[in-house]
């Protein structure tokens, strides 16, 4: 069989080779794969149907974890006692026949993709339909979604790093030279949609848009590789580039989430005064499928909690202990955040930090200080000066609700979650008697012309009610107009590019999807009205 067009491609942009007259060949009936489905910094490539073939591997640079696969521990290890109770749905591992079954019993014990405590039984049937959409849907786009995603990227970065009118010259040559993927000028497809690296100049620190821009363009740059971010923190933006982390999550034993810490000055300047923790958003298949599952563990005293989320945070097999020893090779996101968190706000004892992020990188952004209270970290808390989410979906219940608006709002309003027109990212899972998932705080709210509402609940709340149906096609064909004009209209840094364009022709058949892009979250901090100081009352 022929290499993986997708794998070859990942081994070849690592170091910036040019492309060979002809592809290498493969041992005889032998596929190979990317063994490593996140950017860990590792390429390695492993055989599909052959048992003894070596693998080819490019060496990671010094700092990147390897992708060695740990057993999964047994099941019996799992979630004893450390949940009152749970829900985990494993769309890999659903057979079709065990849904159907469980479709007429309700015994959802017995489906070998759920895990949940013996003997439990769903009686709603709305319930159980929703259960088995929730794994079909995942299946669905577990299936179809991953295998072109790195490809697409790289052509795109191709694309642009090279002489369009010889591409085709140099690609039958060989003289043509392929991005590094991990180098500045690669970018993701977030960088093709919002182009802009800028910070806006007329948003000042005692701007009262300052903190909210800070984290929309943060938000957006996390999902870029360590170099591009680093790059544009200290060359655009005149920050403190801290750290990126790349951390391991537990049950699926994969690098699944990402993100950087920043500063407004050096840290061993000791004068640093604002810290901002970026989470990485939805950036594959398994992201986008855990936006739609509505598995939850929950914990005793605090609420129901989105087990995707809480597992991306860094979740253990057996709960969420206070202290854990942790390999340097593998980090869980949640306690390496914290342990560099403390050793900053140490050296810096005028500083406090942000925790912010865009889509799921916003679901952990606001279940990050959850945990901090679950832990009782009351001296970090006392540092945190918010929480910015932008397009964040729903990530618990009512009790979650209560107990996280207690911490962050009691006082002081500290968390702010901001929803751009009809983002369906935000709606889900939905909130009723059957998901019962729901969010909590107050909602800042922007129209298609940017104007803002500080509300209990963003309008059309579940997404499908009908009464929206033609209010969202109207907003989806005047969005579209609006791109080929924005530029003119608002001014050049608003322009936008030719794959937001086509995003906006997309939401003609899907209104809400174009709208969870970090393009209108980055212009409603530019742009929005009702953006003063988040502590007023009109705010």
């Amino acid at each position: 069989m022929a290499l993986n067009m997708d794998s070859f491609l990942r081994v070849r942009f690592l170091s910036g080779q040019r492309l060979p007259l002809a592809w290498p060949a493969a041992p005889d009936g032998v596929g190979l794969r990317n063994s490593c489905s996140k950017p860990c910094g590792r390429v390695a490539l492993r055989p599909v149907r052959a048992a003894k073939v070596d693998t080819v591997t490019v060496e990671p640079p010094k700092t990147a974890p390897p992708t060695t696969v740990e057993e999964a521990p047994p099941e019996e290890e799992l979630y004893m006692g450390s949940f009152s109770k749970y829900l985990d749905l494993n769309a890999e591992e659903a057979p079709l026949q065990d849904l159907v079954k469980f479709l007429a019993d309700g015994k959802i014990g017995e489906v070998k993709s759920v895990r949940t405590p013996s003997g439990t039984v769903i009686d709603s049937p709305e319930r159980r339909l929703a259960i088995v959409a929730s794994l079909v849907l995942q299946k669905i786009i577990l299936g179809v979604a991953t295998p072109g995603v790195g490809t697409m990227t790289v052509m795109m970065n191709m694309l642009t790093q090279n002489n369009l009118s010889n591409l085709v010259w140099e690609f039958i040559t060989g003289q043509m030279t392929f991005p590094d993927v991990n180098s500045q000028n690669f970018k993701s497809p977030f960088a093709f949609i919002d182009t802009r690296v800028q910070l806006d100049p007329s948003i000042k620190p005692s701007d009262g848009r300052y903190k909210a821009h800070i984290c929309a363009m943060a938000s957006k740059m996390s999902y870029e590789n360590a170099e591009r971010i680093r790059n544009t923190v200290r060359g655009y933006w005149n920050m403190e580039f801290i750290e990126f982390f790349n951390c391991w999550e537990a049950f699926q034993k994969e690098y699944t989430t990402q993100g950087f810490i920043m500063s407004d000055k050096p840290v061993e300047s000791g004068e640093a005064e604002l810290v901002v923790v970026a989470f990485r958003g939805t950036n594959d298949a398994y992201d986008a499928a855990t936006d739609i599952d509505f598995s939850f563990f929950e914990l005793p005293g605090v609420g129901a909690i989105h087990a995707g989320f809480m597992k991306a945070l860094g979740m253990q097999t057996d709960g969420w202990p206070k202290e854990i020893e942790m390999s340097e090779n593998r980090p869980y996101a949640y306690y390496l955040v914290r342990e560099r968190l403390r050793e900053i706000l140490q050296k810096n004892p005028k500083a406090k930090f942000i925790a912010t992020g865009h889509s799921l990188g916003g679901a952990l952004a606001v279940i990050f200080p959850v945990i901090l209270k679950y832990h009782g970290e009351d001296e970090l808390l006392a540092r945190m000066e918010g929480v910015y989410t932008f397009g964040q979906p729903r990530v618990g219940d009512a009790a979650l609700g209560r107990y996280a608006e207690e911490l962050l709002d009691s006082t002081t309003r500290r968390y702010f979650r901001f929803v751009y027109n009809n983002d369906i990212v935000t709606r889900v899972p939905f909130d009723d008697n059957v998901f019962q998932f729901t969010h909590f705080g107050r909602c800042i709210y922007f129209d298609s012309l940017y104007r803002a509402r500080d509300m209990n609940e963003e309008p059309n709340e579940n997404y499908f009610d009908p009464r929206y149906t033609i209010p969202k096609q109207m907003d989806a064909m005047w969005e579209l107009y609006r791109s080929f004009i924005i530029g003119y209209w608002k001014g050049q840094e608003y322009e936008e590019s030719m794959v937001m364009k086509m995003m906006r022709a997309m939401g003609m058949m899907m209104p809400g999807l174009p709208n969870h892009s970090p393009q209108d979250y980055n212009n409603i901090t530019r742009l929005g009205s009702l953006m003063g100081d988040p502590n007023t009352p009109d705010y």
